[in-house]
């Protein structure tokens, strides 16, 4: 299967970085180069572009894909990693950081993966093919942590009768399947409910994929390693797909933004502390209804973006 994303707010994502023909842009999350072919082309032979991603798949497409380019840099690695990434390149300080947070297209398409309740295939969801897979982690998790995952991570209301039903499930036999896991969650579920609380599967899924690739740890991680290595200037640029993706961004920001931390009662200042970022997004940006009508995978997207100062 062809290595395919299509890239959720491009060209608002590229605008957001503002880029420097010679300065050192990040794109963490490299997917299939649709970033990094936009970014590309804007900087001089003095710009450099580093792109990560975590999916040996996407590595091999992306080398190949920039392998006439030598200031483009491909590293296999999570952008949790992002502050040894750059030691390890020499980067002490960059310009910007372009995080899309989606699922790629080839991975939720792609049956081998196991990240779609919609196709039959093995329970996987490992973006980087190491560590638990989600058939471990729905066989061997106990019913109270299968429950804080579905409720945390899937904002599933229903989260102790899926879970209950799982371990009576898997007593009889483990769980391979993406379908056995959608009818264990059909079957927990009043028709009423399915039809009026949107398809409970995908919020399962959802939880168990984001348990599964420690997403919103590494996320922490990489906002971090990110801001932390901005010039003064420079950008953070986050996609997000679902809430609390993007309430940790939110958060994340404000506190680096920083600045005077006196109680509001008092008339002047009298910390000192001053501001060390700008949030170029007072509200996100979502996509057009045009891209939207395009590709519905589009419609939860929200661009934030940060100036370091």
């Amino acid at each position: 299967m062809l290595y395919f994303h299509k890239s959720v707010l491009l060209t608002e994502s590229i605008h957001a970085l503002n880029i420097k023909s010679d300065g050192i842009y990040v794109d963490a999350t490299g997917g299939a180069g649709g970033h990094a072919a936009e970014i590309l082309p804007q900087l001089t032979d003095g710009g450099q572009l580093v792109i990560i991603d975590c999916d040996p798949d996407a590595i091999k497409v992306l080398k190949e894909r920039f392998k006439a380019h030598r200031n483009v840099f491909v590293v296999l690695a999570n952008f949790r990693e992002l502050e040894s990434v750059l030691n390890a390149l020499n980067f002490p300080l960059i310009d910007g950081v372009l995080m899309d947070l989606g699922v790629s297209s080839y991975q939720i398409d792609n049956p081998e993966r196991g990240f779609c309740y919609k196709v039959c295939a093995n329970l996987d969801m490992r973006m980087g093919k190491k560590g638990n897979s989600a058939k471990e982690i729905v066989n061997n998790y106990s019913v109270r942590e299968l429950v804080n995952i579905f409720k945390w991570y899937g904002e599933e209301k229903s989260a102790v009768v899926i879970a209950k039903r799982i371990e009576k499930c898997r007593l009889i036999k483990p769980i391979e399947t993406t379908f056995e896991l959608v009818e264990i969650i059909e079957k927990s579920i009043p028709s009423v409910l399915r039809r009026h609380g949107g398809n409970p599967a995908k919020r399962v899924f959802q939880a168990i994929r984001i348990e599964v690739n420690n997403e919103l740890e590494s996320l922490k991680c990489g906002l971090n390693a990110g801001f932390f290595r901005l010039k003064c200037g420079g950008r953070l640029c986050v996609v997000t797909f679902h809430s609390l993706e993007d309430s940790l961004v939110k958060s994340h920001f404000r506190k680096f933004v920083g600045g005077c931390v006196c109680s509001a009662k008092f008339p002047i200042c009298s910390c000192g502390k001053e501001n060390t970022a700008e949030i170029i997004t007072t509200r996100p940006i979502v996509p057009s209804e045009n891209e939207i009508s395009m590709n519905k995978r589009a419609k939860s997207a929200k661009l934030r973006v940060l100036k370091k100062l």
